[in-house]
């Protein structure tokens, strides 16, 4: 005998310690009461049976809140649209039961197992799903959603703790760094957010849509729980960061090669120009501070050119040689006319005379 089933899927959970948003518990069975005329007497019956997620913890409270609502309208077939929330123990969950949804007709694990191959076409432009065996990848499917994203959206802004792993099915994404300077470009097939999953530490960098973006989104549990149980998984990490080091080492050494990239909380603003003085050097000092950008103009070593906050020359480099924090970048070289011009002072008497300007508006 088969009774009619309601398919609950946990929709929203909190600190559950077992569950995950997607577990789905399919109900089924009868509770009726049964009178007996001759003997004087009633017997209640109650049938319950509950499918559970194979590969989880039996819930002996969330068990019963299930039998409870079996109990109180005797059959799922007279089940409305419902919605529970569990009892509770150290953690919550909320489940969904939809009359017009049948059990399992849109779990993605059910789809897998009902169109495989169809899946596995889906899923076989990404590298990071093929290195996963297939019980893994089945595993997976359910905690897998689509996310869209329009153009300037920000997908996740720096600095914001990481929660995410996205995998870029169609658009194309800007990786925006510090002072919303683009680093790179993102596209099909392609991984963000995995970096500050990874280490624990706070987003490096923002990510903004740059054209219609549809992605495959995972939680930071569910990643962190694929990653410590499948040693492919590690692998492909292990070399997407040694790619991604690899970058960010090519990006610096073109920027040293170009000239010098720094900032003032590790080099400070007099230390700098006293080391483009002794090394003789020649070219442009940008510097991105806190009130706008300055610009230090050198020629063998003296400051032949200064601006910054609206002004120009000695001013404007007392004003930037104040500044505490910041980016700079020197480009080496100028162009011809700019070689023509004189400095503005001798160097060590400009430098100091602009320290003891500092000093006395200090004082």
């Amino acid at each position: 005998m088969r009774f009619p089933e309601a398919a609950f899927r946990i929709i929203v959970e909190n600190n559950c310690p077992f569950y995950e948003p997607g577990d789905e518990f399919v109900l089924s069975g009868k509770a009726v009461m049964v009178e007996h005329k001759h003997k004087k007497e009633k017997i209640f019956i109650n049938t319950t049976i509950i499918n559970m997620p194979f590969d989880k913890s039996s819930c002996r409270i969330l068990i019963e809140d299930l039998t409870d609502v079996l109990i109180r309208f005797k059959s799922t077939d007279r089940l409305p649209d419902y919605e529970l929330d569990c009892s509770g123990c150290t953690g919550t969950a909320h489940l969904q039961y939809k009359k017009d949804r049948k059990a399992g007709a849109d779990s993605p694990v059910q789809q897998i197992e009902k169109n495989q191959a169809a899946i596995e076409t889906l899923l076989s432009g990404f590298s990071i799903f093929r290195v996963l065996e297939e019980e893994h990848l089945r595993q997976l499917a359910p905690f897998l959603r689509i996310r869209t994203y329009n153009k300037d959206e920000i997908v996740i802004r720096k600095g914001a703790a990481g929660e995410n792993l996205f995998v870029i099915i169609s658009g194309k994404v800007e990786v925006v760094g510090k002072d919303g300077i683009s680093i790179a470009y993102l596209e099909r097939g392609e991984v963000f957010g995995e970096m500050s999953l990874l280490s624990g530490e706070p987003v490096s960098a923002t990510i903004k849509v740059a054209d219609l973006l549809k992605v495959i989104c995972l939680d930071r549990k569910t990643f962190k729980k694929m990653l410590s149980s499948s040693s492919a998984l590690q692998m492909y990490f292990s070399r997407l960061l040694a790619k991604r080091l690899t970058e960010v080492n090519l990006i610096r050494s073109e920027e040293f090669a170009s000239g010098i990239v720094g900032k003032l909380s590790d080099i400070p603003m007099p230390e700098l120009c006293q080391m483009m003085n002794a090394n003789q050097k020649t070219g442009t000092l940008t510097l991105s501070l806190p009130r706008g950008l300055a610009k230090l103009s050198f020629k063998e070593g003296k400051v032949i050119y200064a601006s910054y906050d609206n002004k120009e020359g000695k001013d404007a480099f007392v004003c930037a040689l104040k500044e505490k924090e910041g980016r700079f970048k020197f480009i080496q070289g100028l162009p011809a006319e700019d070689m023509k011009q004189s400095e503005l002072a001798d160097f060590n008497w400009l430098l100091m005379d602009s320290l003891r300007r500092i000093d006395e508006e200090k004082a």
